[in-house]
Order: structure tokens, then C-alpha cells, then sequence
């Protein structure tokens, strides 16, 4: 009903017979036409919708026309609705300007000028319903618009709350994520500590065994013959506990590694005599180094100490026998996803089983090994990976059941000249002395250490003095004992360490040179070396102990390690 009233033509002559006349004529017309006899029922009607308007001017005369202007300033946006005057004749000044007014008043105005045709103002009115059904039409395209926008609008704060709920389940979904993560990560670290406890615990036992067995019944032997392979075999057990302790350190890259420039060809050569040793009769090694093949940056002792791992591996792998090849190749300008520079790849390459996908994927575990019990702790190719890795390089290995294995060492190129080769891994001793050399101050809390350490001494010729703790230690210098060289262990109660005491004894007494021994402190290795200060790793020969003091005794600093990068 209301869009019908949209399209009405309200006329407003209220003076004669124009205003049913025009109503009349424009009904003729199919128009809807409806005639006002008043200027309130003309503004009421115009609420209640309206296409045009046409009125006769003298209608407003006198007449208060404030409602019609009104109504006029508070149509929407869309609307400016078209009116059509019909004038009159007269042309005095005052009438001009109050027709001016009026058109201003009504703003949207189209005059006829009396005498008018009935065609010519149907026509009139007609043009004015057109225009108005075209602001009807953009009304209908701003409410389209409108209820677009709305919907939009509600459907942006619906899909924002599906966001919401999204983003929260996500974060729930994260943190539940990151929960198992965690617990997962946890449970692995509890299986690798209770694999690495577990095959440590088994070949100390082992070791340990051999070690107090043997002490006990060393006492019930009389026959020399067999009291020394009963200490051939303790001796033994030691060695391989110390090198367990070693490659346990090399695995976790906690060794202390004394990178210099290596001449690998002159240094593995020279292990000839050594891998004869250490292979069976049908077992043959051969080298492969060309003599353009650089310097590597590496431990020289740790070099060879993973040459021999790698070659007795390849042995146990060959159990006919065959050939093991160990071959050298520069690789210029290296770029992959874990290293890049220059590296000399030192490859160990036998021509044994083989090994299946499935082991291959473990070979760098710790104690993981497919050896027989008692025949390996494990630990070899997790030491050989630990040793490339501290050295700023890397290991891989190929292999196929069958077909043999390629181990792979990729080792950083040394822009230094090496220096001659020193290998490490020897089995002759250095005698002892037993000249008097001096007075020793020994700083030991463990008294079984203690005393084995203080026989040691006694054997090198030194007269020993122990100190429990290094309070005790500096009590005995400051009562004026006369002290050559002061031994001492880092770790100890009391609240001072060995780097301390020696720290404090270099502030009273700077004459007295200090030694250092540790099983394994880190953080108190560090400080000793950043202090200039020697240490002796532990455990050690009394051969080592009498070089180590010599050094001490000759040159108090500490021969500091070269450090260069190989970086990109």
C-alpha cells in the first residue's frame, strides 16, 4: 500500500475549480491523482507518500508554508521531490520575488506559465513521476546496499567468533601439542640416560672385575709368573677404562681437543707398525693420500685415535679377511647443509658385510653395537662423530649389506705448515728418575689417591708433602715450608677449588710453580687455562706425571692452543 502511495500526484489549487479539474485530467491519464483542499491535509498526504506534486501558485499565498519547507529540509539523502507550479501572468516586482522565494523554498521546481494545454501539463507531471521513480529506485539500490553491508557486517563478526574459536582451539590444540612434546622429549632423555647409565655400568663392571679380582688374588699367588699376568690384566682393565672415560667425553664433545695443523698422509702413514698390530694376518691396509693433499685442523692424537677405531671396526667386519683402504681428497669450496670451505675427506673403506638400513640408522648411538658381548662397548663411531663434529666437520657413512661400508670423515684444510708428526698412541714409558728432584706440595683430599700419588712422586724422587684440603695447602706455605712445586687436584671441599688455590698461591708465592689434575671439570678447566695455569688429565702414567711436572718446573705458563676457523 505504501508503494502505491509512492506514485500518487497530490494537487493543490484550493482556489476555483483548478484543483478537481487537474485531478480529473490527470486520472484520464491513468495517473493516481488526489486533490488537497488544504495546505496541512498537502503536507499530511505528502508523509504518507507521494510521486509529485502540482499546485497552483496563488494557493500559497498568505498561507504559512513553514510545515512545507519543513518537510522538504528532512527528506532523506535519496529523496528531492519534484514539484510543478502552475504561474500566473503578473509581473510586479513583488509578485517576482516572491515566486523567487518559493522556488527557492521548494528547490526542485518545473514552472507552467497560465494558459496552459491539459498535454502539456500531463506531460509536465508524468516527467516529474519519472524523476521521482528514479530516486525511488536509488533508494531501493541504498537499501540493497545497506542490507549488504549489514549482512556483511554480520557476517564478518560471525566468521571473526569462528576465528576465535578457531584460534582457541588452536592454541589449545598447540599447548596440548607442545605437552606431549615435552613429555615425549622427557621420556627419551630418561631412555638414552638409562641406555648410556646401562652400558657404562656394564663394561665399568667389567673393568672394575678384572681390576679388584685380580687385586685379591694377587695376594695368594707366590709364582711370579702368574702374580705378573694377573697385573698385566689390571693394567690392561685400567687402559681400557681410561679410553671408555675418553670416548664417553669425545661422544658428548666435552673432549678437550688441541686442534693443529696435521700432515695427514705423514701422520696415518706412520701408524703403519700400530694397525699391523692391531689387525688379524688376512686383514691388509692400504694408503691412498696423493701428495698434493693439504693439512687438516685436527687433534693429531684424537686423529689417530679414530683411524684405529675405524680400522678395527672395518676388521671385525671382514671376518674372511680382506682389505682395508684408507684414502685422502681435497674438496675445494665444500657448500652443503652442514658444512662449506675448504676439507680434506679421509675416507675408511672396507670390503666386509655391510650393514642394513635399519643399522645404519643407529651406527652413532651410544652403546649401540651389533658385536658380539664383551667385544665392543659401542662407543666407536659415537667417539668418531663427537671427534668431526668438535672439529668443525662431520662424518657420513654409505654402506650395503654385502657390498662393504665408507666411512667418511669431512675434516676443515689448515693454511699452516704442520708440524712434524707426533703419534700419540705409544706403548713404551718413559722411565723414572729417582735423583732427588725437589720438594712437592701434594693437595689431594682422597687419601687412596693421595697415597698412590704420593708413591708415584717418591719413585720420580720428589719429597712429599700432602695437604687434605687447599686451606691446609696454604697453611703449610705460610709456616714458611720450603715447597719447589705444588700439585694439587681441582676439585675439593672446603669452598676452594684447585684454580682458586693456585690463583691465590700465585699472589703470595709467584716463585712457586702450580700443577693441576682433573678427572673432568669443565667449567673449572676453563677457568685454569684462561688463568695460564697446566692441568694433567686424569687418570695418567707416572711417566706423563714426571713430563707434566718437568713443564711446570721449566716454563709456569700454559702453551696456549691455536684456535682458527674454517667459516663461510
Amino acid at each position: 500500500m505504501s508503494e502505491h502511495r509512492d506514485h500518487r500526484v497530490l494537487v493543490f489549487a484550493p482556489i476555483g475549480r483548478d484543483g478537481p479539474a487537474s485531478a480529473e485530467l490527470f486520472r484520464s491519464s491513468n495517473l493516481d491523482a488526489s486533490n488537497c483542499r488544504s495546505l496541512p491535509e498537502l503536507v499530511s498526504e505528502m508523509s504518507a507518500g507521494v510521486g509529485t506534486v502540482f499546485l497552483a501558485e496563488e494557493g500559497l499565498f498568505g498561507k504559512d508554508t513553514a510545515p512545507l519547507a519543513q518537510w522538504i529540509a528532512s527528506q532523506p539523502p535519496w529523496s528531492d521531490l519534484p514539484f510543478v507550479i502552475l504561474t500566473s501572468h503578473r509581473e510586479q516586482p513583488a509578485v517576482v520575488a516572491w515566486r523567487r522565494s518559493i522556488v527557492l523554498l521548494l528547490r526542485n521546481v518545473s514552472l507552467l506559465e497560465r494558459p496552459v494545454q491539459p498535454i502539456t501539463l500531463t506531460s509536465a507531471v508524468q516527467s516529474a513521476l519519472r524523476a521521482r521513480r528514479r530516486q525511488y529506485e536509488i533508494r531501493a539500490l541504498l537499501a540493497a546496499r545497506e542490507q549488504t553491508a549489514q549482512e556483511l557486517e554480520k557476517l564478518v563478526v560471525e566468521r571473526t567468533r569462528a576465528l576465535e574459536e578457531a584460534n582457541k582451539q588452536l592454541r589449545v590444540e598447540m599447548e596440548e601439542r607442545a605437552r606431549v612434546q615435552e613429555t615425549l622429549r622427557q621420556a627419551q632423555k630418561i631412555e638414552a640416560i638409562g641406555q648410556l647409565t646401562g652400558g657404562v655400568a656394564h663394561d665399568f663392571n667389567n673393568l672394575l672385575m678384572v681390576i679388584s679380582g685380580g687385586l685379591d688374588m694377587l695376594d695368594r699367588q707366590t709364582d711370579p709368573n702368574r702374580r705378573r699376568r694377573l697385573m698385566d690384566g689390571m693394567i690392561q682393565a685400567a687402559q681400557r677404562g681410561a679410553s671408555l672415560t675418553k670416548q664417553l667425553l669425545a661422544f658428548s664433545r666435552r673432549q678437550k681437543l688441541r686442534p693443529q695443523p696435521v700432515d695427514v698422509a705423514a701422520q696415518i702413514g706412520g701408524m703403519r707398525e700400530l694397525l699391523d698390530r692391531s689387525l688379524r694376518g688376512d686383514v691388509h691396509v692400504e694408503f691412498d693420500f696423493p701428495d698434493s693433499l693439504w693439512p687438516v685442523e685436527v687433534d693429531p692424537g684424537e686423529l689417530e685415535l679414530v683411524i684405529l677405531n675405524l680400522a678395527v671396526n672395518a676388521r671385525d667386519a671382514m671376518p674372511n679377511g680382506g682389505t682395508i683402504l684408507v684414502r685422502g681428497e681435497n674438496l675445494p669450496d665444500l657448500n652443503d647443509e652442514e658444512i662449506c670451505g675448504d676439507y680434506v675427506r679421509l675416507s675408511v673403506i672396507d670390503e666386509g658385510v655391510g650393514m642394513s638400513p635399519e643399522i645404519l640408522s643407529r651406527v652413532f648411538e651410544p652403546f649401540f653395537t651389533t658385536k658380539d658381548v664383551g667385544k665392543g662397548s659401542g662407543l666407536g663411531l659415537a667417539q668418531v662423530h663427537g671427534f668431526a663434529t668438535q672439529s668443525r666437520g662431520t662424518v657420513r657413512i654409505h654402506s650395503e649389506v654385502g657390498r662393504g661400508t665408507s666411512i667418511e670423515l669431512y675434516l676443515p684444510r689448515s693454511f699452516d705448515l704442520p708440524l712434524s708428526e707426533q703419534h700419540l698412541i705409544d706403548l713404551t714409558r718413559v722411565r723414572p728418575k729417582k735423583s732427588n728432584q725437589g720438594r712437592i706440595l701434594l693437595v689431594e683430599d682422597d687419601d687412596e689417591v693421595a697415597a698412590l700419588v704420593g708413591e708415584m712422586l717418591g719413585q720420580l724422587g720428589y719429597d712429599v708433602t700432602r695437604a687434605a684440603s687447599a686451606a691446609a695447602a696454604l697453611g703449610a706455605l705460610a709456616d714458611g715450608r720450603s715447597v719447589d712445586v705444588i700439585f694439587s687436584d681441582i676439585m675439593m671441599p672446603g669452598g676452594m677449588n684447585g684454580v682458586e688455590l693456585a690463583q691465590e698461591i700465585r699472589r703470595r708465592r709467584s716463585d712457586i710453580p702450580v700443577l693441576l689434575t682433573s678427572g673432568y671439570a669443565e667449567a673449572s678447566v676453563r677457568e685454569a687455562q684462561a688463568a695460564g695455569i697446566r692441568i694433567l688429565a686424569k687418570p695418567y702414567h707416572i711417566d706423563e706425571l714426571s713430563a707434566a711436572l718437568g713443564a711446570a718446573r721449566s716454563n709456569p705458563g700454559l702453551d696456549g692452543d691455536s684456535k682458527r676457523s674454517n667459516s663461510c
